[in-house]
């Protein structure tokens, strides 16, 4: 793995020595540290391997009744066995292994044992098309792939010959009897084929995690944009620290929790907080194989006892749209919904609110932060529609930016903050254990990301994520950078107009674009999805114009409202707009590999991003 950038020294307003603390104790003096001893063999040593780590619910379990329990022991142990199995087979330290798998326990054993073994893990979403896998395992120059026979044969067996890194494919659901009949005549001798059982046989029980340190690579997630190549978003070991620091700070995890987060494995919020964050504080992690179904998402929630629900706002307005009529009376254990993936605007808030009886919390951050940055947290007054305030460590801010999107800044050459309500770039103090070290090849790209701050002061990551603050320090979302519209002299954010019209009670989501206009420079156009029950009439056209021009005023209100069955969105649930701009100016929509197709549904956050900036887990990205 190449091209990682030291982190500067964390923000001096959180003690991130005492972070590590309870996660098991601050590196030794080498900075020795590798994540799979602090979030499984660290409860062992405890004592509590008996305890489950994994309640696993396979797709035909319609009744719930039959869940796999995976232990924290028998985790440590096949986890062992994966890394032994690598070591085995040739791999080294620093080499990357794949998982090209849905919500199966073979991709946490997959992961956790790779890091184990100090190799580098990438997660690809398995309803990815073969052209975007075969690009992100190339790129990724990954040499061991774990995946399905279906999706082997689907989406990787034509391609191994462009493969020149892949030494071994790993096929979870097949005997070693039927290993031969997924290769071809063309099979390159160099790529081997074995099955999961085999491969983990070649291991052993105990292995001990390999001598990684604080900056030694752990993850790489891709994270693709409009046009180019996917960026491969490097984190290392130490971005532990403040996995744990915000599971404990905003999620409220605890020792013995039962959670449940319903991100795909496939994108950077399946792995931080559907695998890492949650296994460090020892809790039950509820996985469910199948997709989005709000009966069995009610009962599991209700019958598992979840006391901590993390999903994506899409998944919350799909659950809406289906009808609070499903819900059970209560959910005896739940104390805690939070999401992201996309801004939670206060009508989805208001209505989770009622329906879950409990706080509805949004978060934001992106694949390159790894892990939440700026949330609204229990004790603290929500504002519905609202990010919250950064989290402890964090500093944040937003910075001044000219209508073509360059900083404003100050006589000295330093960018300057917005003021009080004033839109602005969200930016970072840098420094941050999770923050992303590089972009895998692409050195100019990821300098690109940081700016100076005043003299003496560390600089500012920038996100490309526009919001404002207001005067109690609360961030309000408004939109992707390259969302803005550009209207009769106004910048709007797109997510302050959709906003608005999620709150009209006929209205399930919108998406909102710029149209060209030869007077206005562009005018804003809405395309809205409707509740069961409302006709896409003229006359409720007529009624969300007004109810727009009453909150938002005549010049920022949509000029245009078509009604649409769905719209577009990453297969984490993000609106697409750049796609809904592209179909309707008959543009080309660029790269479209995480666009959701029907038979997906999105149950989660994708750590992808557009292509102009860095990947937001509030833009496309999901």
């Amino acid at each position: 793995m190449t091209n990682v950038k030291a982190a500067p020294s964390p923000a001096a307003t959180f003690d991130w020595d005492r972070a590590w603390t309870e996660v098991g104790g601050p590196p030794d003096g080498d900075g020795r540290i590798n994540m799979v001893d602090r979030v499984v063999d660290r409860h062992v040593r405890d004592g509590r391997g008996d305890q489950v780590a994994i309640r696993w619910f396979g797709r035909a379990d319609a009744d719930l009744a039959d869940p796999v329990d995976v232990s924290y022991l028998a985790l440590s142990h096949r986890t062992s066995r994966f890394a032994g199995a690598l070591g085995h087979a040739g791999h080294r330290p620093g080499d990357g292994v794949a998982t090209l798998l849905g919500r199966v326990p073979e991709v946490y054993v997959s992961a956790l044992g790779t890091i184990r073994a100090g190799g580098v893990y990438t997660p690809l979403f398995s309803a990815f098309g073969p052209d975007p896998i075969a690009q992100r395992l190339r790129l990724g120059r990954i040499r061991v792939l774990v995946t399905t026979g279906v999706l082997f044969r689907r989406k990787v067996r034509d391609l191994l010959a462009n493969l020149p890194e892949l030494r071994l494919v790993v096929i979870v659901d097949v005997h070693d009897d039927d290993i031969d009949a997924l290769r071809t005549s063309e099979h390159p001798g160099r790529v081997e084929i074995r099955s999961f059982g085999r491969f983990l046989g070649e291991g052993h029980d105990e292995v001990a995690a390999a001598p990684t340190t604080v900056e030694s690579p752990a993850l790489l997630h891709f994270t693709s944009g409009t046009t180019g190549e996917p960026k491969g978003a490097v984190h290392v070991h130490g971005a532990l620290a403040a996995h744990h620091a915000t599971g404990r700070a905003v999620l409220d995890l605890h020792v013995g929790d039962t959670y449940w987060c319903t991100a795909d494995p496939g994108w950077v919020t399946g792995t931080s907080y559907g695998m890492l964050a949650p296994l460090a504080h020892g809790v039950t992690m509820i996985v469910d194989e199948a997709e989005l179904d709000a009966r069995r998402w009610y009962r599991m929630l209700a019958e598992q006892r979840v006391g901590v629900f993390y999903t994506a706002p899409t998944a919350i307005r799909l659950l809406e749209r289906m009808g609070a009529d499903l819900a059970p009376a209560e959910f005896p254990e739940l104390r805690l919904v939070a999401s992201v993936g996309e801004p939670l605007d206060a009508a989805a808030v208001e209505w989770a609110n009622e329906v879950f009886g409990v706080p509805v919390l949004d978060t934001w951050w992106q694949t390159e932060t790894g892990a939440i940055m700026i949330a609204n947290r229990l004790g603290r007054n929500v504002k519905p529609g609202s990010m919250g305030r950064p989290v402890p460590g964090i500093v944040a801010t937003t910075l001044r930016r000219t209508p073509d999107g360059e900083l404003e800044r100050d006589a000295d050459g330093a960018p300057i903050e917005a003021d009080v309500d004033e839109s602005g770039e969200i930016a970072l103090r840098v420094g941050w254990p999770s923050m992303f070290r590089g972009y895998l090849d692409r050195d100019d790209r990821y300098r690109s990301c940081f700016v100076e701050a005043a003299a003496g002061q560390a600089g500012w990551y920038r996100s490309g994520d526009l919001a404002r603050r207001d005067a109690d320090g609360d961030f309000w979302f408004v939109g992707r950078g390259d969302d803005v519209i550009k209207t009769a002299g106004h910048l709007i954010g797109p997510f302050e107009v959709e906003a608005v019209l999620d709150a009209h009670p006929a209205v399930v989501e919108s998406g909102v674009i710029g149209k060209p206009d030869e007077v206005a420079g562009n005018i804003i156009k809405a395309f809205v999805v409707l509740h069961r029950g409302y006709e896409p009439d003229d006359e409720l056209r007529t009624q969300l114009v007004a109810h727009c021009r009453r909150h938002l005023g005549a010049a920022v209100s949509p000029r245009e409202i078509e009604f649409a069955d769905e719209l577009p969105h990453t297969r984490s649930g993000k609106i697409m707009r750049r796609v809904i701009r592209a179909r309707e100016l008959g543009l080309d929509a660029g790269d479209t590999s995480t666009l959701q197709t029907a038979a997906t549904t999105p149950t989660g956050t994708d750590p992808g991003g557009p292509a102009a900036g860095p990947s937001s887990e509030r833009g496309d990205t999901p």
